[in-house]
């Protein structure tokens, strides 16, 4: 009780004065976590040439961490509001650090799929922490609402230095060089962190219930594995099976929520109509999103031909968006509302991502470079808005739990997006007629990816050559267009349902006491 009192002294002594320099520290974590994700993206075309992974392997490379982390998030963020948020924080940041060289030295399609996976385990840690520290370092509602607009936008900030840091990396050094950014800023945060965040926990959290844990992580893994292999490879007796246990055990687990007298997860979160419109959104914007943005680097490169920094210049428009957006979310929701806000910045989203289904190889930057902008600022205003919806309707106690609601809602969003919209895209991309006198093996090699068809091509003649790459080519975009076609109507699906699912909520206004 006596330690319960002492940090929760703490805290508000931090509150008080401290809380602004705790939280550029804080959001280092999310910089961390979107510059590793924003990366792979324009490292996919090295990475195939170099580990020849086949067309599932690359799919899995894209996933496996969305996979893991989201199978993890709830367990961790529970075990964050037992143990202490920063303590969870700065281990988790320690051991993504040192996974991240794990992944730069990657020698084959397996260790890099493993080392993904790894990585998923150690970010799982990050996410939530931030989020939940921030819930609770800032009592006042105003100041938490640009507290989370810089938290989004530093996420914002990230895809658009990831890219560029990336690109030139990508230019003068190998591609695992693009893992390797993460550890100056590991360092920075843990060594600093250490000494300026406070910590913070559950005073009262009950026991951490493994049963639990490994009942979230089969049952989330089980489901978006079933989804991918549906989406790749229609029903097969693998995908039945895999919907079956994971299907069954999220059922367990919400069941088993239910009787704990310290669950997991409290399920009655979910009674909260703001609270599960927000989740639901958030999940859905990502789903038609992270599909497209994952092939759209790849496209910039081996489509039109750009250079890799020339790549991750062109999608900075859509962070400038998300940053701006981000930073005046809270302002704008409290002169208009949340329904309006939210709802608002998906249907822009969403008639973004319709304008790309015009898209083919010789599109001008403009109109690419307008679409990325409105997509920006549409995730901003509504990403910033539901995780301040997200973190005001549950008590501080909670935090950790309700930010791993939210983050597993982002991660699960973006592994489904990849495997639904990315199987889209390759599903499409095979189905490419290899020129006449392309050898078999070659055919073979380049049906997989558009950097195999890319990379093979060199050995052929010129003609061949050139045919071969522009079937290609014409093939990945074909599908490109149709995934673009997809997120436009679930991002318009969304918006809907977000009017009605946020109707009546608004954010704080009172300072918290």
């Amino acid at each position: 009780m006596i330690t319960s009192i002492k940090t929760e002294s703490h805290i508000e002594g931090v509150h008080r004065s401290g809380r602004w320099l705790a939280l550029p520290v804080l959001v280092l974590a999310v910089l961390l976590v979107a510059v590793d994700a924003t990366v792979l993206g324009l490292a996919t075309p090295f990475l195939s040439e170099d580990l020849q992974p086949t067309g599932n392997q690359l799919l899995w490379i894209g996933d496996v961490y969305s996979f893991v982390i989201a199978g993890l998030l709830v367990s961790m963020g529970s075990l964050g509001d037992r143990i202490g948020r920063k303590k969870l924080l700065l281990i988790g940041a320690t051991a993504f650090g040192a996974v991240s060289v794990l992944n730069a030295y990657a020698t084959s399609p397996e260790m890099m799929i493993v080392a993904r996976a790894l990585l998923g385990v150690a970010g799982a840690t990050l996410m939530p922490s931030t989020l939940a520290l921030i819930r609770n370092l800032f009592h006042d509602p105003r100041e938490r609402s640009l507290a989370i607009g810089i938290w989004g936008a530093m996420a914002s900030a990230g895809a658009a230095v990831g890219p560029i840091v990336g690109g030139f990396l990508l230019e003068h050094f190998w591609w695992g060089s693009v893992f390797l950014i993460n550890l100056p800023v590991m360092a920075v945060l843990v060594l600093v962190g250490a000494k300026l965040i406070p910590e913070s926990k559950n005073p009262n959290p009950g026991p951490w219930d493994l049963p639990s844990v490994a009942l979230s992580l089969v049952g989330v893994i089980g489901v978006v594995y079933a989804v991918k292999e549906l989406a790749s490879h229609g029903l097969s007796g693998d995908a039945g099976l895999a919907a079956l246990i994971g299907a069954g055990a999220l059922t367990w687990f919400v069941r088993r929520q239910l009787t704990l007298p310290t669950p997991l997860l409290d399920m009655r979160l979910f009674r909260h109509r703001g609270f599960s419109g927000a989740v639901l959104a958030d999940l859905l914007t990502i789903l038609g999103l992270s599909g497209l943005v994952f092939f759209l680097s790849q496209f910039f490169q081996l489509v039109q031909g750009r250079q890799p920094l020339e790549a991750g210049l062109a999608e900075l428009p859509a962070a400038i968006g998300a940053v701006t957006a981000g930073l005046v979310a809270g302002v704008v929701a409290r002169r208009f509302s949340v329904r309006s806000v939210v709802a608002g910045g998906l249907a822009a989203v969403g008639l973004s991502l319709a304008v790309l289904t015009t898209l083919d190889q010789h599109t001008g930057y403009p109109l690419l470079g307008a679409s990325l902008l409105v997509v920006g600022v549409g995730a901003g205003f509504s990403f910033t808005v539901t995780a301040d919806v997200i973190l005001s309707s549950v008590p501080k106690e909670q935090a950790g739990s309700a930010s791993a609601v939210s983050e597993t809602a982002y991660e699960l969003g973006a592994a489904l997006g990849i495997a639904i919209l990315g199987s889209i895209v390759t599903g499409i991309y095979r189905g490419f007629a290899t020129p006449a006198g392309v050898p078999s093996d070659i055919a073979s090699a380049a049906h997989e990816s558009l950097g195999g068809a890319v990379d093979v091509s060199g050995g052929l003649a010129p003609e061949t050559a050139t045919a071969l790459v522009s079937s290609a080519q014409e093939a990945f975009v074909d599908g490109l267009r149709i995934a673009a076609g997809v997120g436009a109507a679930v991002l318009l699906a969304t918006a809907v349902a977000a009017w009605f699912l946020l109707r009546g909520q608004k954010l704080e206004e009172g300072v918290e006491h």
